[in-house]
């Protein structure tokens, strides 16, 4: 899952953005508002992390014209404002969700996909294919109930996979959702991730395969399915 982390001061937007990688989030730091429109333009999100005590203005103000254009997309208000007023203007403006600093990052992932698993949005809470599992809460990977132990980015990956199970998921779409904007990704990135997971679940006992489709992308094929994906 991609967030859009909004947060002017940068020690503490690398360490909140470390922290959220390191729960399997790919995570776009902007340091205004200027830049967190401009993020927007360029690529979708599936949370927005949101300062209000920005250089350029108040974070609210990004609420509203994300609501005013019609983005339903999740914002989670972080913020020293901790009184009641404060919460119920960004409450009312659209925000769904307050979190006031200092706070834990385990939290903090916990809230994002806690929105990423109301009705409407993009998280179920287990995903199933053939007898692998995988627990979008605790990001628990298991095979016939066994845990597996699977990396963060990889996890990522399953979860995309399993989201779009039997339909080819398109390059594109897996590089947007598991590398940030400035990432450093090599050219075969996907392509190691998707080789390492691949192995991880066959040494497991999956009975699942995932495709490679040259030129388009990859998907994953339970037992009880058939497709025209090249090996």
């Amino acid at each position: 899952m991609r967030l859009l982390l909004v947060e002017d001061n940068p020690a503490l937007g690398g360490l909140i953005s470390a922290g959220l990688i390191r729960q399997g989030f790919a995570v776009d730091l902007c340091g205004s508002l200027d830049e967190a429109v401009e993020a927007r333009g360029l690529a979708p999100y599936d949370v927005v992390l949101l300062d209000l005590g920005l250089p350029d203005g108040d974070g609210l103000d990004l609420i509203r014209r994300m609501r005013r254009e019609g983005d339903p997309t999740p914002v989670l208000v972080l913020t020293a404002r901790g009184e009641l007023g404060d919460r119920v203007a960004g409450l009312d403006l659209g925000a769904d969700d307050y979190l006031v600093k200092p706070f834990d990052v385990a939290e903090l992932a916990a809230r994002c996909r806690a929105l990423l698993r109301r009705p409407g949005a993009c998280l179920g809470v287990v995903l199933r294919a053939g007898n692998l599992a995988l627990d979008t809460t605790s990001r628990t990977v298991t095979v016939s109930g066994a845990a597996v132990a699977v990396p963060p980015r990889e996890v990522a990956l399953l979860e995309h996979l399993l989201r779009r199970e039997g339909q080819v998921a398109p390059r594109a779409s897996l590089e947007h959702h598991l590398y940030a904007m400035d990432a450093e990704v090599t050219p075969n990135a996907l392509e190691v991730s998707v080789s390492r997971l691949r192995k991880r679940l066959a040494a497991a006992g999956a009975d699942v395969r995932l495709r490679t489709v040259h030129g388009v992308g990859y998907a994953l094929v339970a037992p009880n399915r058939g497709d025209s994906a090249d090996a």
